[in-house]
């Protein structure tokens, strides 16, 4: 800020001594040194509230530096105030004795000689041109011209032209000669002459206060133009009045002593007129003077201060520190006073300090080791765990808990398992667990219990479809329990596939046997009979054996299925172009009663699959959307390739336009014998999840939706892109 301060009062007496740097630069010149002014009030009064929070707080040395401060601020601001004072008044005398009245009539009264001796000249020279136009005024046209050289030689002057009445040069002499096209009097000066018989002007003399004078005299040549009627010479109706213009310069010297009183009297107007702004000026430049010593001086102040205090400071933090348990290395001054061989003593008793207690926190932080490497355990631990208090209530939960639960059980820490929303049957479940296990805990062989949990999606769990949970709990120290689940969905539908594998392969094995001898017999029977018997019984006879064929060829195609879906082979896989393999496919659905459109994305790349698996599933989804669009006008069926935002998969939907999916169906949907229709078995859709697990894909299925109506469903397989 002293450098700030110093680079603006040597503006200030730049621009005193410059006139133009003054006019242009002075508003901001102030208003720079009001904002400085202002800034160091504002540090000054910063620093003593500095001083007095401390006194306030009863900080050690507080007392001390603030009569230090005064002092030493003292010196330096009373010195300044009265340096301050004798200035402004010499100051404010100054500007004053700048201007005085004697040198103002003097320039007033030079301005007015040179304006009286211009009007003089001015004056001479109409009177004799006045003269001339009379005597030319008894001269026709042609002997007029001809007497001008005689008549500028008579009046000295530099140039003369003879003007008509409409403004036509009738004849010149001097420089005029020379000119194609003479300046010709404006109608305003033609006017004012035939009434005034004669006007003169001076011209050249304007002076805008840019360059110097000698430069304007130059570049204007100031003269004396007079224009003076000259009368006809007959007083005939046609006669027309005729002007005399006469042009003269002004002498040189009287030119420049003229511009130059006028310069100075100009300029010396101009500075009295700033004089209150100058006086403000160095009055706020002295203010700004004076700030700089008042800041100078509270700031060395509290730095003298500071010295001095020093020492006691830095022991008394010391001291506070300690006592608040912070051992850290402290502050030891390197002067040889006995003061800074204190702080010195006081830093290694410390240190010592400091080296017992990094002993104890070393062990400390083994324990604290073993503990991280736990929790880094359990939270990459694939197992739910969460621990309870002796009601029930959570204290901790590790990530896998959430996301078997599909609940955020952190933001219900301190709340009863049993009441956070959707687990309110699997916690009361597990509290029925822990009060049989506390009460008989000889029954629980290895000091805990276990049990499977079956979690439905009801519409009141947070889970997309059922699952199952194999959940085990024990007590930990603190009488607090500890519980760890794990979902075993997949596992037991796995097993349940595996099941269903097994009933539909001893199924197809007994009942395929006698479905054959059923229908020959029943054809056999009927072709024994045809004819043998009354028209009413040989028509309930045929329609008996009808019916016998018909549901054989249902059971043959029922336990087709089922042997399909016990045996399908391991999918052979390889790169496969999808594109090509649905436009092989839909070629056979042509003539179809929905037609099948297409819409393939152009930039598909292979697949992963099966060719045989991927046409025997997309046959049975096309069908299945062919059924469900049933007695749907224009209905189609919408196969669809693209490729995941991720790059890693290639996805096949099939899209209808039928009624969608029921809720219950959604949810179980891939399980045997779950369907809506009449005539169907159950099996298509399990067919084509074990088709897709068997790839390493998967299926997704949902209903298709606009403005909260249900316009289709959508089935959608999932390839992983070949390498």
């Amino acid at each position: 800020m002293t450098g700030v301060g110093m680079v603006l009062l040597f503006l200030l007496t730049l621009a005193t001594n410059n006139r133009a740097f003054y006019e242009q630069n002075f508003n901001w010149l102030v208003g720079i040194n009001v904002a400085v002014a202002a800034f160091l009030l504002l540090v000054i009064l910063w620093l003593a509230l500095r001083l007095t929070l401390r006194l306030k707080r009863g900080k050690f040395g507080s007392r001390l530096l603030i009569k230090l401060a005064a002092i030493i601020g003292l010196v330096g601001i009373l010195p300044g105030l009265l340096i301050y004072t004798v200035s402004y008044q010499f100051v404010s005398r100054s500007i004053e004795s700048w201007f005085d009245v004697r040198v103002e009539s003097a320039l007033v009264a030079g301005l007015n000689l040179g304006r009286t001796t211009l009007d003089t000249l001015t004056a001479d020279l109409s009177s004799k041109t006045r003269v001339a136009a009379e005597g030319l005024s008894r001269v026709p046209n042609p002997s007029a011209v001809l007497a001008l050289e005689r008549v500028r030689e008579q009046l000295g002057v530099t140039d003369l032209v003879l003007w008509s009445a409409n403004g036509q040069a009738l004849g010149s002499s001097g420089s005029s000669r020379f000119d194609i096209n003479p300046e010709r009097p404006t109608p305003a000066q033609l006017r004012s002459a035939r009434n005034a018989r004669v006007v003169a002007q001076i011209e050249g003399l304007e002076e805008d206060g840019s360059g110097e004078i000698e430069a304007l005299i130059a570049a204007s040549q100031p003269r004396i133009k007079v224009l003076a009627l000259v009368s006809p010479p007959n007083f005939g109706f046609n006669a027309e009045p005729r002007y005399l213009q006469v042009v003269a310069p002004l002498p040189g010297a009287l030119v420049t002593d003229a511009l130059a009183v006028q310069v100075a009297n100009r300029e010396y107007q101009e500075r009295a007129l700033t004089r209150e702004g100058l006086r403000r000026m160095y009055i706020g430049t002295l203010t700004l003077a004076l700030f700089l010593a008042v800041f100078g001086a509270v700031l060395l102040a509290v730095l003298l201060g500071n010295q001095l205090v020093r020492p006691l400071l830095v022991l008394a933090e010391g001291m506070r520190e300690v006592a608040a348990g912070n051992l850290a290395p402290k502050t030891a001054l390197t002067s040889r006073d006995e003061l800074a061989s204190l702080t010195r003593t006081f830093a290694h008793m410390t240190q010592d300090l400091s080296d017992a207690r990094a002993a104890v926190q070393q062990s400390m932080e083994q324990v604290d080791a073993a503990r991280d490497n736990l929790q880094t355990i359990l939270d990459n631990l694939t197992a739910g765990v969460v621990v309870l208090d002796e009601e029930g209530r959570v204290r901790s939960v590790n990530p896998g808990a959430a996301r078997i639960l599909h609940t955020p059980l952190a933001v219900h820490m301190g709340r009863p398992l049993a009441e956070v929303p959707g687990l309110e049957t699997f916690g009361g479940g597990v509290l029925q667990q822990f009060e049989r296990f506390l009460s008989d805990q000889a029954q629980h062989e290895g000091g805990y219990w276990q049990q499977s949990f079956e979690l439905s999606a009801d519409g009141t769990t947070p889970f997309d479809e059922g699952i199952t949970l194999i959940a085990r709990g024990a007590l930990l120290p603190n009488n607090e329990r500890l519980l760890v689940f794990d979902d075993v969905s997949e596992m037991v539908s796995a097993q349940r596939a595996k099941a269903w594998g097994e009933v539909a392969r001893r199924l197809a094995h007994e009942i395929k046997n006698p479905l054959t001898p059923i229908q020959l017999s029943a054809e056999r029977l009927a072709m024994k009979l045809d004819g043998k018997v009354q028209p009413p019984e040989q028509a309930i006879l045929n329609k008996s054996v009808k019916t016998i064929v018909d549901q054989v060829d249902a059971m043959k195609r029922l336990v087709n299925e089922f042997r399909d879906y016990a045996r399908l082979p391991a999918a052979q896989l390889m790169p496969v172009d999808l594109n090509a393999l649905v436009r092989d496919i839909v070629v056979l659905y042509d003539n179809a009663a929905v037609p099948v459109r297409l819409e393939l994305a152009d930039d598909l790349p292979k697949a992963m699959a099966d060719p045989q698996q991927v046409r025997q599933t997309l046959h049975n989804l096309v069908q299945n959307a062919q059924d469900a669009m049933a007695g749907v006008p224009d209905a189609q069926v919408l196969l669809r390739t693209r490729r995941s935002d991720s790059g890693q998969w290639v996805r096949l939907s099939v899209l209808d336009e039928g009624p969608g999916f029921a809720e219950h169906i959604l949810k179980r949907a891939f399980e045997p014998y779950v369907t809506t229709k009449v005539k169907g078995t159950g099996l298509g859709l399990a067919v084509v999840k074990k088709i897709m697990d068997e790839h390493g894909g998967r299926v997704d299925l949902s209903n298709r939706m606009t403005e909260g109506k249900v316009i289709g469903a959508q089935v959608s397989l999932s390839f992983a892109v070949a390498n």
